[in-house]
């Protein structure tokens, strides 16, 4: 019989973040964008401690993480809790575990007394969509997603108002 916990990653596994990030990437055909490294990770992950990870893991043995931080919702005027990722290797599919560390993320946000917990699931992403849904989730159609990176971001950081 499998023994199964979720736990928070430990300094020493930021080489099984990454792991877990390029898994995902990949899944997302999107291997091409990942430029994290290890020390980068430990860096905003353990020093700065910018954000969380928490493992599901089975015989000892990481098989999915979920990366989250906090955010701040002005309208309810307190934090939630933000899930950049959650990813389950493929051979531990079917075994509720992205469910547990979804429901784990739900427990911590209201042990801390968030206000919500979102995410955001690529559209094309059919099964994903459906397990949130079935989760109920509710998606928020009548919001787009704005990004700056690379040359836009250095652009705004240069901008005078």
């Amino acid at each position: 019989m499998s023994q199964f916990e979720i736990r928070y990653a430990r300094e020493d596994e930021v080489g099984t973040v990454l792991s877990f990030i390029r898994a995902l990437a990949d899944y997302e055909k999107m291997s091409s964008d990942v430029v994290a490294t290890e020390e980068l990770l430990r860096e905003w992950i353990f020093d700065k401690k910018i954000c969380e990870v928490l493992f599901a893991v089975e015989n000892g043995i990481p098989v999915g993480f979920a990366l989250f931080f906090h955010n701040f919702s002005t309208f309810l005027g307190r934090g939630g809790i933000y899930l950049e990722d959650l990813f389950v290797l493929p051979a531990y599919r079917g075994k509720g575990y992205g469910k547990k560390l979804l429901c784990k993320l739900a427990e911590i946000a209201v042990e801390r007394n968030c206000g919500r917990l979102e995410w955001s699931c690529l559209n094309w992403n059919q099964p994903s969509i459906d397990f949130y849904l079935s989760m109920g989730a509710i998606p928020m159609e009548e919001w787009t997603t704005y990004r700056l990176t690379g040359e836009a971001l250095e652009k705004a950081a240069r901008m005078q108002a």
